[in-house]
């Protein structure tokens, strides 16, 4: 794969050398740092030209000879942009036989693409009474017909349409490749992703501060996500009072608060296009109970068994089994519902899982939640979320782990 510094423009206008401009979406401008005053840099354009040459060889490894992407984290991640879906095909084509990636795009894109990738290979443009799939066709005529990956959340029709049109192509899924590029991060994604764990901690901190009788868990949420863009990201989150915190995932109702209920937050932001995913707990106007304590420091204490146990070379079932120990040793082995964790990263859930049958190994670069929780039907429930990242030595927290009350 050839390294270039620029982008070419192909289109029914012709060809011409284009120099990226400014806008780069993939994560909200953070402002500085307040506790440095530094702003946190996005990454060169190196990485995503090693990114692309990476990708394309395992791609080859694996017997491929092009790789497919719709926009997604999966695009994001080798082209430092990122677009929304529609039924308008926007997509890079990976060739690994030692050819420029490139772009297909509406031929009015052309120039937000520009704006938006980094300067990894080519844009065409396609007008609207065109077939775009044949400028897909077109960029691979040279090759001999093969087998092509796909980007595993590319939507069922548009890999019809690519196979109508590459109807000698065998189409393959890519999941693999992307995993195995995406899993372990580098000390720099950590980097952005301890920066989106900070804000989303000090935001859930001035939303549990700001809690009041009478106000709905509707305006709390949109009071969180207003404290994470003060301090330069987007984000958002999960907001349960009483009743509702007894569902993992339940969602806003439009209930109100009220003394001596327990207030969930399970939230997140993204720097740089890197993500966060937090719950915290707050008792809210009274001192809590025996029986809330009980579940709390049950909850914390199996929490504080996995970050104590995980090492390199440690199977990702043996951790959700030492929390789920803790808990169900405890009486509450019913009432914890749900994995103990998930792999995060450009995506919010993504491999690897804490789950019973994951026998894949910790490795040193991997980060993911830990998050046990024990949910009374109908009457509330306790989940405790941190990051966690792996080190030769164990487990590095990412967030500022609570304690026992």
């Amino acid at each position: 794969m050839r390294r270039r510094d620029f982008l070419r423009l192909t289109g029914t206008a012709g060809a011409a050398a284009v120099f990226p401009g400014p806008e780069r979406p993939g994560g909200a401008t953070t402002l500085p740092d307040p506790a440095t005053g530094q702003r946190i840099e996005p990454l060169p354009d190196a990485t995503f030209l090693d990114r692309l040459a990476k990708a394309a060889q395992l791609a080859a490894q694996d017997g491929l000879a092009a790789l497919f992407c719709e926009p997604s984290t999966n695009f994001a991640y080798l082209a430092g942009g990122n677009f929304g879906r529609s039924e308008r095909l926007i997509a890079l084509i990976v060739p690994t036989a030692h050819l420029d990636p490139l772009f297909v795009t509406p031929q009015f894109e052309v120039e937000r693409v520009v704006r938006t990738v980094r300067p990894v290979g080519e844009v065409r443009g396609w007008r609207e009474e065109q077939d775009p799939f044949s400028l897909v066709a077109d960029a691979l005529a040279g090759l001999r017909p093969g087998r092509i990956g796909i980007e595993p959340s590319t939507r069922y029709g548009m890999a019809q349409r690519l196979k109508g049109a590459l109807p000698d192509w065998e189409l393959a899924d890519a999941t693999s490749i992307f995993e195995r590029m995406r899993i372990i991060k580098s000390e720099t994604e950590i980097g952005f992703i301890r920066r989106a764990v900070s804000i989303t901690e000090t935001a859930i901190a001035a939303t549990f501060a700001s809690l009041e009788v009478g106000v709905t868990d509707r305006e709390v949420a949109g009071y969180l996500s207003g404290q994470m863009r003060e301090r330069g990201a987007a984000g958002g989150g999960l907001v349960q009072f009483g009743p509702t915190s007894s569902l993992p995932h339940g969602g806003t109702e439009g209930r109100r608060l009220e003394h001596g209920m327990p207030v969930l937050v399970d939230a997140g932001c993204r720097v740089q296009g890197y993500t966060s995913d937090i719950t915290r707990m707050h008792f809210f106007g009274d001192e809590p109970g025996p029986e809330y304590r009980e579940i709390f420091n049950t909850v914390f204490s199996a929490q504080t068994a996995a970050f104590d146990a995980g090492r390199p070379g440690m199977e990702f079932q043996q951790l959700d089994r030492i929390a789920r120990r803790v808990i169900r040793e405890a009486g509450y082995g019913a009432y914890f519902t749900h994995r103990l964790g998930h792999g995060m990263g450009m995506d919010g859930h993504e491999p690897p899982y804490l789950v019973e049958g994951n026998t894949r190994t910790l490795e040193p670069g991997m980060v993911f939640t830990i998050e046990p929780g024990i949910y009374l039907p109908g009457r509330w429930g306790v989940r405790i979320e941190d990051d966690a990242v792996v080190r030769e030595n164990g487990l590095e927290a990412l967030s500022t782990r609570v304690g026992l009350i």
